[in-house]
């Protein structure tokens, strides 16, 4: 199952307290305190799995805290910190802490391996050994432990892709992203029948490789939560090229050049944001015109040909069956995605 978006509490630990102690042995008469301190709260961590490519794991299990710390002892024996604890989350997390009423970023996790604090546990708190002085010899005086971090968060999955697959349902991307990687969605003929992203990894010769995505079908509508659309769109926001995949056959009983308008016009109305800025409808942008198997009036592909020449949008007639045209739809995407990974972003300062 594909879970992208989850609430959780985090608590860290919270620290132990110092102890008030002082020394009573026989034969030493200025004992003196020896009260040791607590130690300190365990803290709460994400760390980005490239194992992982869904939030599966959080949906039943919601709060999670990190250990106590012991309470000091004496003999100045310091209290044991609390154990840590590490909670796995695949690449692309977005995470957001809730203040009142807002939703504040507070990470974003796109490297394997990366570590990120969430919630600081509280530090333990001093024994009577530390407030000694030459002219208070026998302080009576503790701190308690201090509490650790609670944090309601919520975890956002944006998936870390190349390339984009977008178009209405039964477009054809399930049988292109199948055609040109290993992944294998379930494909049928009837709407909405990918209900989850699916990634592949698209090998090309001279080890070029690049990640696709196939985004479940958009319709009109998508970018106010209409079908499947909006709450998949964001997937697309880290993706460096969009392929529009269009269905110019009569199958659909559906325009073409209307199709591929409807889907650039939800694509300008969603909201979402790259790290740079960049809105979903101004990325690169290619379209494969597919099934050209069952082409049955020419007209269809010129009519969108045309217009696509107008807008110096790139068009490329595959079949996604057949494999007609691939080769040179995945050779331009290649030097599109090349590109692209050679211009450093500028991330957006608010």
């Amino acid at each position: 199952m594909f879970v992208d978006e989850v609430d959780i509490h985090v608590a860290a630990g919270h620290g132990g307290k110092g102890s008030l102690s002082f020394r009573r042995e026989k034969f030493v008469p200025r004992g003196g305190p020896n009260g040791g301190d607590g130690g300190h709260g365990g803290s709460v961590f994400l760390v980005a799995d490239a194992n992982l490519n869904t939030l599966l794991n959080y949906r039943f299990q919601k709060a999670f805290e990190a250990g106590r710390g012991g309470h000091g002892e004496g003999s100045n024996r310091s209290g044991k910190s609390g154990g840590d604890i590490d909670l796995a989350v695949p690449v692309g997390t977005v995470v957001y802490e809730r203040r009142g009423d807002d939703l504040v970023q507070i990470a974003d996790l796109t490297e394997t391996g990366q570590r990120v604090l969430v919630a600081k546990g509280g530090l333990g708190g001093r024994g009577n050994a530390q407030f000694a002085t030459s002219t208070n010899r026998a302080p009576r005086r503790v701190e308690p432990g201090l509490p650790g971090e609670e944090k309601d968060l919520r975890f956002h999955l944006k998936l870390l892709a190349d390339v984009g697959l977008v178009g209405f349902p039964n477009a054809g991307k399930s049988t292109l992203i199948s055609r040109i990687s290993a992944a294998r969605p379930k494909i049928a003929d009837y709407p909405f029948t990918t209900l989850t992203p699916n990634l592949g990894v698209v090998s090309l010769p001279g080890d070029r490789t690049f990640v696709v995505a196939d985004v479940p079908g958009l319709i009109e509508g998508a970018h106010e939560g209409h079908g499947l659309g909006h709450r998949f769109l964001s997937h697309l926001e880290r993706t460096k090229v969009l392929v529009h995949v269009v269905d110019v056959s009569s199958a659909s009983g559906r325009d073409p050049l209307d199709d591929f308008e409807v889907i650039v016009r939800e694509l300008t109305l969603f909201p979402g944001r790259d790290a740079s800025g960049e809105r979903l409808a101004d990325k690169p942008a290619i379209v494969a015109a597919n099934k050209t198997d069952a082409l049955d009036d020419p007209s269809r592909l010129e009519r969108l040909a045309a217009h696509l020449q107008r807008k110096r949008i790139p068009l490329y007639p595959v079949s996604a069956v057949t494999g007609d045209g691939l080769t040179p739809l995945l050779e331009a995407v290649w030097s599109e995605v090349a590109r692209q990974r050679e211009t450093p972003s500028t991330p957006v300062v608010e």
